[in-house]
């Protein structure tokens, strides 16, 4: 766990405090770079959640009070099943089989858990059929759903999880003006309600617009802290510099709670007066 990006320090403290708080959700979707370097921080936080001494600082696990982190890692417990594409699908019968192995209940412990990896690989027959398990979650079954974009993902598996991130987007090149734009109207609430107009007539046009547009402003915030973090400078996020950073992990925090709302029929102008009025509570 040395040199850990911000990132990805960030998706550990945030998983510990998921634990520490017992607020634990029955279903997750990890988006992330890199399976080979990200996929252990992954399992860090299953082995927090399956750990049966109740373990919740990850610097604290593989104790040898028990082995369950250890076969956690062999991917041999019992109470932890990955899931992974045959070809190019995850299949029908692959989560069948998940179901028809999770209705007996556990040997070891109180809880379960199942990684389905590369999740944007869901084909429509095996949607649906994680679909009704993550709509109907028995009591200690924790799905955890990985993807390198999560708007891959079907919006209406989406909307059902609790959305975490290790995605280092630290390369985002060159970032279009009006983003820039956009986001100094957010960050300050004097020119969000001067400009409020301006921004859902044009900026915002429509949902697809909006959760783009979104997404690249999450994308930002995280890769300015990132560079924040390591004392680096950057000219054209500058703005920035006068807002403390727990307020921009709010926002962060926001946006990942408010764009799965758009998959469903909701009256588009509302959810962005909500979005708008919470980022303005924020400051």
């Amino acid at each position: 766990m040395n040199d850990l990006t911000y990132v990805q320090q960030r998706f550990i403290n945030y998983t510990e405090k998921i634990m520490q708080s017992n607020k634990l959700s029955h279903s997750y979707l990890i988006e992330l770079g890199d399976y080979s370097l990200e996929f252990p921080l992954v399992l860090l936080f299953v082995k927090m959640i399956l750990c049966p001494k109740y373990i919740n600082v990850a610097t604290n696990l593989n104790c040898h009070y028990c082995n369950n982190c250890r076969l956690i890692d062999q991917n041999v417990f019992p109470d932890l099943q990955i899931i992974e594409a045959e070809g190019n699908q995850i299949k029908k019968g692959q989560l069948l089989s998940l179901k028809d192995e999770y209705q007996n209940k556990s040997l070891i412990g109180q809880r379960r858990v199942y990684i389905i990896k590369n999740a944007e690989k869901l084909n429509p027959s095996s949607a649906n059929t994680i679909l009704k398990f993550l709509e109907e979650p028995e009591e200690g079954i924790i799905a955890i759903l990985l993807t390198n974009n999560r708007y891959q993902v079907l919006d209406t598996i989406l909307s059902r999880c609790q959305i975490l991130s290790i995605l280092d987007d630290s390369d985002l090149g060159d970032i279009d003006e009006n983003i820039i734009t956009f986001m100094k109207y957010l960050v300050h609430p004097e020119d969000l309600f001067v400009y409020y107009k301006k921004i859902f007539d044009s900026t915002l046009s429509d949902k697809e617009v909006a959760k783009k547009m979104f997404f690249l402003v999450e994308k930002v915030l995280v890769n300015y802290l990132s560079i924040k973090s390591k004392e680096k400078e950057n000219d054209y996020l500058s703005f920035l510099d006068s807002i403390d950073s727990n307020v921009l992990l709010s926002y962060i925090t926001i946006i990942e709670e408010e764009i799965p709302k758009l998959v469903y029929n909701i009256n588009y102008k509302l959810w962005l007066n909500c979005i708008y009025s919470r980022f303005v509570e924020v400051r």
